[in-house]
């Protein structure tokens, strides 16, 4: 997969239930190019949990045991500034 279609595809990922956390995630997305290969696994892999369970971490009402993707919601958290 291109690397273009691979942007949008992460992009419609990124487009959530929640608008708190569209503006939060969806401003990544150009960042991902940058990021290691094993980074940009946890990113995808951070796109797959369910929107409360997002909501809850981004927010920091939980914290995420898994270090990768709390490492992850930090990188986000501090890229996109709203927080």
């Amino acid at each position: 997969m291109e690397l273009r279609e691979k942007l949008a595809r992460l992009k419609w990922a990124c487009r959530r239930g929640m608008l708190e956390l569209d503006v939060i995630l969806e401003p990544f997305v150009p960042e991902y190019p940058n990021l290691s290969a094993q980074d940009q696994q946890t990113f995808e892999r951070l796109l797959t949990r369910d929107d409360p369970e997002l909501f809850a971490w981004f927010m920091g009402h939980e914290h995420c045991d898994d270090e990768a993707l709390a490492a992850m919601i930090k990188r986000v958290r501090d890229h996109s500034g709203a927080i």
